[in-house]
């Protein structure tokens, strides 16, 4: 009975984990869909997301309210962020070898680290996240936190909306136009500078949220933080097969899924080289994913 209770915890540990890797793979999958590019800096949106959902806690008492204004606030800086970047380091270089866009991801992400770091109201040092008071519900013979439940619904909710935006919106629609076909859009008069810019900004916004729920479930924050768990999500989005949505999801649940009852059950030391085991051997078994389909290429 312990150890099943052991392992229910641990699998809903790994699904609260699983949620924000997979909030932060959707950006990197749709980013990689439309532009064929591997967002590095990314992760580091997430930190700016984190930061700025703390100086909003940090000014309110941490109730649900004020962390649903935290959430707003920091999807708008971080909307802007994504906009930004897209326009000012990606947009240049679109017609450029992809390796030259790969070393300017990696490039504004170690801008936006150290620009936190010499930032006087961010600094180098950690800080304690302002949380909600944690309370255990029971259910039977496990029990689940309320940031869990908070971690968990909030994703699925903003993984629904993203869903709905893809295949119902009309922006949704163009978006899958330009992933299939740049130049194809831009003949049936879809701006694709737009629809990549509004991508940009859709992936940034949920890498705010997976910032706060990250900030919120491991309670500290630092110029950093965004590495670990951006890497992790990529690996969640090649698992699940870049470039697919539902792919995202899925692999973002199986990393944190595995991640967890690693720690749980062998050793936290083991965590990270077992789930990034589990992506070669996904990948050896099926080199485009869980979720990717073979593409084929005329010569």
């Amino acid at each position: 009975m312990d150890t099943l209770k052991i392992f229910i915890e641990q699998l809903i540990n790994g699904i609260s984990l699983g949620s924000v890797y997979a909030l932060i793979a959707l950006g990197y999958t749709m980013v990689y869909g439309i532009v064929k590019l591997i967002n590095f800096a990314h992760g580091d949106i997430l930190m700016v997301g984190a930061y700025t959902g703390f100086y909003v806690l940090s000014a309110l008492t941490p109730t649900p309210w004020s962390l649903a204004l935290a959430f707003l606030a920091s999807m708008l800086v971080c909307g802007i962020v994504g906009i930004v970047i897209e326009r000012f380091a990606y947009r240049p270089l679109r017609s450029a070898p992809r390796l030259n866009s790969l070393i300017t991801a990696i490039a504004v992400s170690l801008f936006l680290q150290n620009l936190a770091r010499v930032l006087p109201f961010v600094g180098p040092n950690p800080r304690p996240y302002p949380t909600m008071q944690t309370k255990t519900i029971p259910f039977g013979i496990f029990s689940v936190s309320n940031i869990q439940l908070i971690v968990i619904i909030t994703s699925i909710v903003l993984m629904l909306i993203l869903n709905y935006i893809i295949s119902r919106t009309k922006m949704g629609k163009a978006m899958r136009a330009v992933s299939f076909d740049q130049h194809a859009a831009s003949l049936m008069g879809i701006s694709v500078n737009k629809i990549i810019m509004f991508t940009f900004a859709l992936g940034s916004v949920l890498a705010a949220a997976g910032g706060i729920l990250y900030a919120t479930a491991y309670p500290q924050i630092e110029p950093t933080m965004g590495s670990m768990p951006g890497l992790k999500a990529f690996v969640a989005a090649v698992l699940g097969g870049i470039g697919s949505v539902p792919g995202a999801m899925i692999g973002g649940y199986v990393l944190g899924v595995a991640e967890t009852l690693t720690k749980g059950f062998i050793s936290s030391q083991y965590a990270d080289a077992i789930s990034f085991s589990i992506l070669i051997v996904i990948l050896l078994v099926k080199p485009t994913g869980i979720m990717g389909k073979n593409s084929r290429v005329k010569v």
